[in-house]
């Protein structure tokens, strides 16, 4: 096995490195404490390419691959994950779902090119009040009139849900069939009948926004059917295999970030007339974060390669997202303690961080999902 990163993973690497220092850098805490996107660091992704990294050139992407953009998106998330996800949404879920589809390669061009191109944002819908862990417990309905669908029904905890200009939409077809007649659709905002409503008040991630959705006899053309009846639901497990990968890697960017203030404090810091990391109890402790980190940065690196190189990635996109997210939650939780009063105090970062990580164990799957996806696999 060869475990060196290309000069093209390299230099997607170090472009993101650069961006986060120069940009994200100047106003992370303000926008945390404002709840507050940006939209100009966002558009500024998209002029460098970051967002469409791993498509295609002719659907508005930059032809690179997929271990680049996710090396893109761990330092990205490594000071700023409300960034992260927004990143990993449009690009892991929403394009995805479009890749993932059946859909002729004319039309996927046609819906990921605005936001491949980084000139719009895009969400992923699934998720309803009682369908969360269980997307089986979906209500949203679709019933075919004519050469419409008219929607009626509603989503929660959406990400970019009131910034995005595109969302794809899983909804049931006939209630009796349940996900086995799942479709999946393309709805532009500013249709009738459909709102983006009520902003989420999150514990973290807070300068990412998060909403709901809301059909009311909403219309929408044949035209932008992306899965058919009784594709839906694969087609949305399969995306979230590769949102998985994504969140996997906010949540290593997430531990990377926190472990490195962590370092630079106890070599600062002084106590008992010494720097803090001279107490063996501190070092040691950065040790053993120092291998957890590292676990679970080859963990991710190998689903994003599966995923990449063709093979199966479901198991190995579980297992990153499971190792990645508690490391993250473990690694920032340490760290506020390591930093004593200061780690509680926001101008140091890691209270953002240690808040950003909580939900990286709940979204694209709970871990807890991660394990009954595992231990299928285990005993089948």
């Amino acid at each position: 096995m060869n475990f060196e990163l290309t000069a093209n993973q390299l230099d997607a690497q170090k472009i993101a490195r650069d961006f986060t220092e120069r940009t994200l850098a100047k106003d992370i805490l303000e926008r945390d404490a404002a709840a507050e996107f940006s939209r100009a660091h966002f558009d500024e992704m998209g002029r460098m390419g970051l967002i469409g990294l791993p498509y295609p050139v002719e659907m508005g992407g930059q032809g690179g691959d997929y271990l680049s953009y996710v090396l893109s998106l761990e330092e990205i998330s490594k000071l700023d994950a409300s960034m992260g996800i927004t990143y990993s949404v449009c690009t892991s879920l929403f394009c995805g779902v479009i890749m993932n589809s059946d859909l002729p390669t004319e039309r996927k061009a046609e819906l990921i090119r605005p936001v491949a191109s980084g000139k719009a944002l895009g969400s992923f819908a699934l998720t309803e009040p009682s369908a969360g862990s269980d997307a089986a417990g979906c209500k949203t309905v679709a019933v075919r009139d004519g050469d419409e669908w008219v929607i009626n029904g509603s989503k929660c905890f959406i990400t970019n849900g009131p910034l995005s200009d595109y969302f794809v939409v899983f909804t049931l077809t006939d209630p009796a069939l349940g996900t086995k007649g799942m479709a999946c659709f393309m709805v532009p905002k500013g249709v009738p009948g459909f709102e983006q409503g009520k902003r989420h008040d999150t514990m973290g991630i807070r300068s990412a926004l998060v909403c709901e959705l809301y059909f009311n006899n909403c219309r929408i053309p044949t035209e932008n059917l992306v899965a058919e009846p009784g594709k839906g639901f694969a087609l949305a497990m399969k995306s979230l295999d590769g949102g998985r990968i994504g969140v996997a890697a906010q949540g290593l960017g997430i531990a990377e970030g926190a472990f490195e203030i962590a370092r630079n404090y106890l070599m600062e810091r002084e106590q008992f007339g010494k720097p803090l990391y001279k107490q063996q109890h501190l070092a040691f402790r950065m040790a053993e974060l120092a291998v957890e980190i590292e676990q679970a940065k080859y963990m991710l690196y190998k689903a994003a390669l599966d995923k990449q190189e063709g093979r199966p990635y479901t198991e190995s996109a579980a297992k990153a997202k499971l190792v990645c997210t508690d490391a993250a939650m473990h690694v920032t939780t340490e760290a506020v303690q390591m930093l004593g009063g200061n780690g509680f105090m926001k101008e140091y970062h890691v209270e953002r961080m240690m808040r950003d990580a909580k939900i990286t164990q709940i979204y694209e799957g709970s871990n807890e999902i991660q394990k009954l996806i595992l231990s299928g696999r285990l005993f089948r």
